[in-house]
């Protein structure tokens, strides 16, 4: 595998922790120490992923952190701008804003909202959130964001930050072809990547885009000498990305049944091959995430491959 392609991995707290926020900033150490290049945070109902990455930021450096993703229904641009740019100055630069359209049973259910047109929201919300960003305000009035802030949106030191989407669909991907600096896909497999993906994103970028295009795939990764075991654990815990239509869209684009066919479960040659695959698509970056799946011995040695593949 080329050493130009960075590698990081999703961190989550241990089962058990007696405090979530110093287990994560532990793991993030050890991540660091190891070599690996960049830690993401999801965004589930407890934790702030964009508290937690401001705050490993401060406590290790030299590491890249990222949001994998921030769901942008519940959340204004305006209060995303101040997030996100408190994290990029937190961080001294070294942060990335991933942000995904959401599940929409899932938002009704927690928040009460259902988003019926998500492909312009996406498009208003990234135009508010680069003009909050870069230029310090915003003056938009669209169907779905209205902002027009009475005071500075600026956080000096958290400008720059480049915006990921976690696009899968055609009108999304041409949305962020145009309006952000990359993807950031998760169980999108090699041939949905390098057929469908990275050719609409090409097709939409501007002549002179703000950044290099970012194509971070995220996989599901574990190095161990159990492979039937923890395939068949892994099999129940992943099942729920099943029932996301936007997530069974690219599992029959790719041609498997189970989330658990895309994952990289198996020995340290396995899981690097497969890694490799997700490169050659067009992948520029890897985050790999699930590496708990077989316990911690299993983790640690599949962030040690990692870190080698990455060095």
């Amino acid at each position: 595998m080329s050493a130009s392609v960075p590698i990081g991995v999703s961190l989550w707290p241990r089962a058990g922790a007696a405090n979530d926020v110093t287990d994560v900033i532990d793991l993030a150490r050890t991540a660091r120490q190891l070599g690996l290049r960049s830690l993401w945070f999801g965004q589930k109902y407890d934790l702030d992923s964009l508290v937690l990455a401001a705050t490993v930021a401060q406590a290790v450096d030299e590491i890249g952190v990222g949001t994998s993703v921030v769901p942008i229904n519940p959340r204004h641009p305006l209060l995303v701008a101040g997030q996100a740019q408190t994290v990029q100055a937190a961080s001294s630069g070294r942060f990335r804003l991933g942000l995904g359209l959401g599940a929409t049973a899932l938002e009704f259910e927690a928040f009460g909202i259902r988003e019926d047109k998500p492909v312009l929201h996406l498009r208003e919300y990234l135009t508010a959130l680069r003009e909050l960003i870069e230029n310090g305000t915003a003056d938009i009035d669209g169907e779905r964001i209205r902002t027009r802030p009475a005071l500075p949106t600026t956080v000096h030191g958290g400008q720059g930050i480049p915006l990921l989407v976690a696009a899968m669909g055609p009108q999304a991907l041409r949305a962020t072809g145009e309006l952000a600096d990359g993807v950031i896909p998760f169980l999108a497999g090699p041939r949905t990547l390098g057929e469908h993906i990275v050719p609409r994103l090409e097709r939409a970028r501007p002549e002179q885009p703000v950044r290099p295009l970012q194509i971070v795939a995220g996989v599901i990764a574990v190095v161990t000498d159990r492979p039937d075991e923890v395939r068949a654990d892994a099999t129940d815990q992943l099942a729920f990305y099943e029932k996301i239509p936007s997530y069974r869209t690219v599992l029959d684009r790719e041609g498997v049944e189970r989330a658990v066919d895309l994952a990289l479960i198996g020995d340290e040659k396995y899981v690097a091959d497969g890694l490799r695959r997700y490169i050659d698509a067009g992948a520029t970056e890897l985050f790999v995430t699930q590496t708990d799946l077989g316990g911690p011995e299993d983790q640690l040695n599949t962030w040690r491959l990692l870190a080698d593949l990455s060095s």
